[in-house]
Formats: C-alpha cells, structure tokens, sequence
C-alpha cells in the first residue's frame, strides 16, 4: 500500500479544533485540500502527522504551539499615527487588513485599536500560542497534482503563478 512521504501529492480531508473545541478551519462540505509533502505549504506540525500514513486512514493528533503557528511576539505590534493612515481608511478593531512592505509584498495583519491619534496593529498570526487538534483522513496519494492550478498546461507548471 502507498504511503505518504515527502514529494508526494496529498489529498486530505480534515477538521481543526481549539482546545476550547471550537472548529478554526475544515474541509467539511468542500472539496479535500491537496499538498506536496515537504514543500512547506502547511504548518510543520501537520505534515508530519501525515507522513507514513495510509490511503483511507484517520487520525487525530494534536500540535503543540512552536509546530503550528508559534509563540505571540510583542515585537510584531507595530503602531503607526493616525496622520500614516489614509484619510478614506477606517479600519475596526479585529478587522484583517493588508499593509504593504517596502518591497511591495501585501502582508495580514489585524486591527489592535484604531482611535483618532493611532492605528495599532498586530502582525502575529490569530493562533499563535494555540494548540491545534485536527482529525484527518488521507483520501489520496500521488506522484503529481490530481488537478492542475488554473494557468497551467498538463506539461507542469514551468513558472505560472500559484503553482505549487
């Protein structure tokens, strides 16, 4: 029987839970999420629960914080004057936005407070410090993707955006 291991093409279904048991993220009622294995495209934790496991099997594992999204770190809230915001921006606290680096690279992160005299932001991920339950189900293995990223010809991906 074929097992997961790094390169291959992984097609799961799963559920992640907090441990408070509320559901973050799911597949249920969506289609199975794809990934090579090894390349980096989901959490560290994540991946190496799949690796070794089996068409067909379940399992339930939990991720402990430094394997997931990390530790929260107060270097990542950054503050900026009120006179830095666009004037037509009017952002909520908890509100998700994109601020835009130096390079022009788009990055999340949310609204902490927003009052006439600052915008405070924090760019750590919304689980950092949480611990990740997931079941999963591997329903499918494969040596290439099992459906191409839109933009690519069935000749691989040979530089399209979005590809893996």
């Amino acid at each position: 029987m074929q097992k997961v291991e790094n390169g291959k093409y992984v097609s799961v279904e799963y559920k992640g839970t907090l441990e408070n048991g509320e559901v973050f993220d799911t597949t249920e009622g969506r289609e199975p999420i794809e990934l090579q294995v090894g390349a980096g495209q989901i959490i560290k934790g994540f991946e190496d629960a799949l690796i070794g496991m089996e068409l067909n099997e379940k399992k339930e594992f939990t991720v402990a914080p430094e394997e997931a999204y990390g530790t929260r770190d107060e270097n990542n809230i950054h503050t900026f004057s009120r006179e830095e915001v666009p004037a037509d921006m009017n952002p909520r606290e908890g509100e998700m936005i994109g601020l835009q680096t130096p390079d022009g690279r788009q990055i999340p992160a949310r609204v902490a407070q927003f009052d006439d005299e600052k915008l405070v932001v924090d760019l750590n991920h919304p689980l950092a410090d949480q611990s990740l339950s997931f079941e999963i189900e591997v329903v499918g293995i494969n040596d290439v993707p099992a459906q191409m990223p839109q933009g690519c010809d069935s000749g691989g991906c040979g530089g399209c955006s979005g590809c893996c």
